[in-house]
């Protein structure tokens, strides 16, 4: 796909595009009666002020209530999000998102009283109401998670205050999407033979790819020249996104936003330090792999536009989106046949947006939402890297679809912390199965060398990116604004000292984190490393043990919220307390690093 024009979306075959009236059947009519009908909520939703606290009925009537509107937004969110992501250019489906943050927000700005009512039951009026109404039980987590926040929970107006403020902390984040997919476009650039190629944020990573050195240079070059004149806009962007979360941190009371968000999701904050200090420990490894980069690849200088070249190119083989699906499936068959069955069904029945067309959103994702089922987003191209973002997403759709099964609505939602194990258990999972069937030396050094790649895109990158993203708080904490030339002395420095001596570090590579969308993620990317760790010793187990641990693995996918995270992976036999996963993990990296140097 990577050379053929890009088509509109008009011009993309139904087949490839996800089917959203499973969500509506009468489409968009069926989303604006949703609408229309949830107008009347936040009134609703006020007449349970006051009644918390009465009896355990009224308690519980709440919390029935709350499931009903939890899975009514989701909805309605959900096919808002998808129909805009297919066009960010299409103004109406752009409209019908911003109309659905705001009921989002609304419902909650209307809810926030409960939270300091269900802080002020005492705790023997709470347990008598356990007594007495046996189905509360349903919801003794949820309850455990509002009380435990308590130091940090303010009076009802304060609270109702802080909610209303959640469409408006929600813009930088929108801004930089719109910016980045509808908006921003780039020149066209020549190849090693003067033929001229399509840039455009989709297909950057594909020509960067290329074994044409003359078209990754200028690719990377072109695509950064224009990022440069609009660095000044992105940075404000970001320096207000940090601005908006020590706002919400401040006022909650925490010492810091990254305190703040990891306890939204119960990840003691020593677990991000940890991974960094962990990381740092084993730059050994990264300049052994970048060391031996350079040589596979003949150049007396390794520039930053050479790290995604596979170094055995003659091994590269385009593989199409059906040869994909195949192997996908015969790689996760250890998994079990319900496994393999439902990425069937997602296979099947639409679950899945496969290609890129003018004006979607870049990138990949699984929606989240699984109602009333996973949609997964790609821009597939027919390549190894493609056929592990399906795997990949899959993997989140799967992990989400056996939440929602198997967890009541209050607890279906997985924390972000175990989001990205699911993910990558499917592509540690999928590599090993293709290093199985292969005994030929240039065919298995490429398909490690891809595997390397991920490791080091995952737990290096990824470490690098949350090492950056703390220093951008940091800096906002100070009152330093987060200026463009702040950000790009930063990036470059922490981009020097995760490739090492044998990278060149091009100038334009300062540049980078204007790309990366997830910086506006609130302290998410660090969770891929930890996640990517995690999965590599759950998949060593299962295909070590076999049926217990994958019992165990699927114990752990439908455990949803249903405790801390650091239990749930514990269900998995991995525990992220200590350093043991990552240390681990990167054992196996210069391992691989070894193997290859002897298979080259």
């Amino acid at each position: 796909m990577t050379d053929r024009p890009i088509p509109a979306r008009s011009e993309v075959p139904e087949e490839l595009t996800w089917n959203l009236r499973d969500i509506y059947p009468a489409g968009d009519d069926g989303w604006r009666e949703a609408y229309e009908s949830l107008k009347t909520a936040p009134e609703e939703i006020a007449a349970f002020q006051g009644t918390l606290r009465r009896s355990a009925e009224d308690l519980l009537r709440w919390f029935r209530a709350m499931d009903d509107y939890s899975l009514r937004l989701s909805k309605l969110y959900g096919y808002a999000n998808c129909k805009g992501d297919e066009d960010t250019g299409n103004s109406v489906y752009q409209d019908m998102r911003s109309k659905a943050m705001a009921t989002v927000v609304s419902v909650q700005s209307a809810a926030a009283f409960s939270t300091p009512e269900i802080m002020a039951i005492d705790e023997d009026t709470l347990n008598l109401f356990y007594a007495v109404q046996p189905e509360l039980e349903t919801y003794r987590r949820s309850i455990y998670q509002i009380r435990r926040r308590k130091e940090h929970i303010l009076s009802p107006a304060e609270e109702k205050l802080l909610a209303a403020a959640g469409e408006m902390s929600d813009a930088p984040d929108r801004i930089g999407s719109t910016f980045r997919d509808a908006d921003l476009t780039f020149p066209d650039v020549l190849d090693g033979a003067g033929n001229v190629r399509q840039l455009t944020d989709g297909t950057f990573v594909p020509l960067l790819m290329s074994d044409d050195r003359v078209l990754r240079k200028n690719a990377f070059e072109a695509y950064y020249s224009r990022m440069g004149e609009f660095k000044n806009t992105v940075a404000a962007t970001l320096d207000a996104q940090f601005k908006s979360l020590r706002f919400f941190a401040d006022a909650r009371g925490y010492d810091s936003t990254l305190a703040a968000s990891l306890d939204g999701t119960e990840v003691p904050v020593p677990v991000y330090l940890n991974l960094i200090e962990a990381v740092h420990a084993n730059m050994d490894k990264m300049y052994r792999y970048v060391a031996l980069r350079r040589k596979m690849l003949g150049v007396d200088e390794l520039h930053m536009y050479d790290v995604y070249t596979p170094i055995v190119p003659d091994a590269d083989e385009a593989i199409t989106y059906e040869q994909a699906k195949a192997t996908v499936l015969e790689a996760l068959a250890v998994l079990g046949e319900d496994y393999t069955a439902l990425l069937q069904e997602g296979f099947d029945n639409r679950w899945i947006d496969v290609y890129e067309n003018v004006g979607k959103r870049g990138g990949a994702y699984s929606s989240g939402s699984s109602q009333p089922h996973p949609y997964v987003l790609l821009n597939h191209k027919d390549n190894l890297d493609s056929q592990f973002t399906l795997a990949h997403e899959m993997g989140h759709a799967l992990h989400s679809y056996h939440s929602t099964k198997y967890q009541p609505v209050n607890t279906a939602d997985y924390v972000i912390f175990v989001a990205e194990v699911a993910s990558t258990c499917n592509e540690v999972l999928l590599m090993r199965h293709l290093l199985k069937k292969t005994t030929d030396r240039k065919q298995r050094a490429y398909l490690i060398n891809h595997f390397l790649d991920q490791f080091k895109g995952t737990v290096y990158r990824q470490t690098m990116f949350a090492e950056f993203e703390l220093e951008m708080g940091r800096m906002s904490e100070r009152g330093a604004a987060l200026t463009a030339d702040a950000l790009s002395e930063k990036y470059l420095a922490l981009n020097k000292l995760y490739f090492g001596p044998d990278m060149v570090s091009d100038p334009g590579i300062a540049l980078e984190w204007t790309r990366i969308p997830h910086f506006f993620y609130n302290y998410y990317v660090f969770q891929y490393a930890t996640g990517f760790s995690a999965a590599v010793a759950i998949a060593n187990r299962i295909l070590r043990e076999g049926a217990d641990a994958v019992a165990d693995y699927k114990r752990f996918l439908s455990g949803g919220s249903s405790a801390d995270p650091i239990s749930l992976l514990k269900i998995a036999g991995v525990d992220m307390s200590t350093p043991a996963p990552v240390n681990s993990a990167l054992e196996l990296f210069g391992e691989l690093v070894d193997e290859l140097e002897q298979l080259l």
